[in-house]
């Protein structure tokens, strides 16, 4: 993407994107413009459309009406394929439930996005492992958990295995979405603070989804999507 001409890495115009079998919008967002390297905390309540965004920002899904461009990729108009292509290429995401495999160890588990993206592989300096290894040094998880099967891990350490995975390879975009729903007010803060330092150092960009309003000054911007998306039925 050529910054100098586009320097947004997220662009929405006029965006509508309609459930099939619905009549009316689950979201309508007339504007949005994220820029590169930029931490963002999106908020509102259940069901204003917050994973409906989400699957549009990482082509799960493509908007009915308007663009969806993310990196100068105008994600509506590309094959499913491509998409899925991109999304490995270019968004490390952090899933709520984590999604993490049960049967892999902690550092199979971490490095499982270079098996599927040659580009997030190139990307990574020096061995993969050796790699995985300082990232999960970096988010505090102890050395002796390494090689365990994750579902030996409490919810806070596989907490930052999935970390860890969103951010191994640097990816562009990094997506977390309640990542912090289960963890307490002290070890959240923490989290958060570890995340924040491993996406500068990778030069992401963060866009965080949390119901939990003592972690929105901890980034540069928050948009509360109730009130920017003028449609608000239920995702």
């Amino acid at each position: 993407m050529d910054k100098t001409r586009n320097p947004a890495i997220i662009k929405l115009e006029q965006v509508k994107y309609t459930w099939p079998g619905n009549d009316v919008p689950t979201l309508n967002i007339p504007h949005l413009t994220i820029k590169p390297g930029e931490h963002l905390f999106i908020k509102g309540p259940s069901g204003c459309g917050k994973s409906t965004l989400l699957s549009l920002l990482t082509g799960i899904n493509t908007a009915t009406e308007g663009q969806v461009e993310v990196l100068g990729e105008d994600l509506s108009q590309i094959s499913g394929s491509r998409r899925d292509k991109f999304r490995a290429d270019n968004i490390g995401y952090i899933f709520q439930q984590f999604n993490l495999l049960p049967y892999l160890s902690v550092i199979e588990n971490v490095v499982l996005p270079c098996q599927f993206s040659h580009q997030r592989k190139a990307q990574v300096t020096g061995d993969l492992h050796a790699n995985a290894a300082h990232l999960l040094d970096k988010l505090h998880l102890d050395k002796t958990l390494r090689d365990k099967p994750v579902v030996e891990l409490s919810i806070g350490q596989q907490q930052r295995v999935a970390a860890a995975r969103a951010l191994i390879g640097n990816p562009a975009l990094i997506i977390a979405d309640e990542p912090t729903s289960s963890l307490d007010y002290d070890n959240r803060s923490a989290f958060i603070e570890l995340l924040l330092e491993q996406v500068n150092q990778a030069n992401s960009t963060l866009l965080f989804v949390s119901h939990d309003p003592t972690l929105e000054p901890l980034f540069d911007r928050s948009i509360n999507l109730r009130e920017l998306n003028q449609i608000g039925e239920k995702a």
